[in-house]
């Protein structure tokens, strides 16, 4: 079994730029993906330097990883199931295959809820998840908060000033304070609550929802906020690694280095601003520490 410098767990946005940066170093390094997360969803990120007209996730990987492939990394399409600890890591996938690493960098983000997979083909383009990325996407139009309770709430207040008209329909029903609902009012964001039969979508073009009613209200963009996201940090939690009451794993800033000696973490699954451009830092940071590690053990 090959001994990798580095195995790294995710292969997003944050993972990518890491293994590039180790690759340069000339490290041995493994990228283990299992294939779907934020950044194979979004159809289109427009606030990243060089990309005015915007580029996809899928897209950015697949550059990340020719580039990468330049520099000696291999990418693996595998889901880590488990990890023991010896004198190495040592990994096993869902498929059976073992891996053994000296360093471990957890890259593998974080999922988040929604119950309507048909909007998936929408989500960067005419659908939405976060409001520092795409609020100026709505600006001057009418948009929809496809949401839960007091999340929605919460993402009515960060774009009522962009939309000339914002909807938030409560499909779950959770119920919201008076004093929410006031506040609502007063951005002038209507309120429905009411299930969603079904959304209104047409070759990744989001339309509208049918509501449970029968009613259809037609727009054109949406933003989704169902609650709270899941960071994939499980298999970290079973290292020791310290985590926070939300399930992010906690890191020093500098370094993203977890508490567990030889453990990195970057991007969405640690404390995180979820930008794309923030994931790419933090893979470059944690890759640049995890060089010193491992140059320091061959002293």
């Amino acid at each position: 079994m090959a001994l990798y410098d580095c195995v790294i767990i995710g292969g997003g946005i944050a993972g990518i730029q890491a293994s590039i940066q180790l690759g340069r170093y000339k490290r041995n390094v493994l990228v283990l993906d299992k294939g779907k997360g934020r950044s194979t969803l979004c159809r289109k990120y427009r606030n990243i330097l060089g990309w005015p007209d915007g580029v996809s996730g899928e897209e950015l990987r697949k550059i990340g990883k020719q580039q990468g492939k330049m520099l000696g990394v291999l990418y693996q399409t595998e889901e880590v199931v488990a990890i023991e600890r010896t004198d190495h890591f040592q990994l096993l996938t869902r498929s059976g295959q073992s891996y053994e690493a000296k360093r471990l960098l957890f890259a593998t983000g974080v999922t988040d809820p929604n119950p309507f997979p048909q909007l998936e083909s929408c989500l960067g383009s005419t659908v939405y998840i976060c409001p520092d990325c795409d609020g100026y996407e709505v600006q001057g139009k009418k948009s929809l908060i496809l949401g839960s309770g007091k999340s929605g709430v919460h993402m009515a207040k960060r774009l009522h000033h962009w939309a000339s008209e914002l909807i938030y329909i409560n499909h779950t029903r959770e119920a919201i304070r008076e004093k929410d609902k006031a506040l609502l009012r007063d951005m002038n964001v209507q309120y429905i609550e009411e299930r969603i039969q079904s959304p209104l979508v047409t070759d990744r073009q989001f339309n509208g929802v049918t509501l449970h009613s029968g009613e259809v209200i037609e727009a054109k963009h949406a933003f989704i906020a169902f609650g709270q996201i899941t960071p994939q940090s499980d298999l970290a939690r079973k290292l020791g690694c310290e985590r926070m009451e939300n399930g992010h794993l906690i890191t020093e800033a500098r370094t993203k280095k977890t508490n567990v000696e030889h453990i990195y973490a970057a991007g969405d699954v640690g404390v995180h601003a979820e930008q794309v451009t923030i994931a790419m830092g933090e893979g470059t940071l944690a890759a640049v520490w995890i060089e010193k590690s491992l140059a320091e053990g061959m002293v």
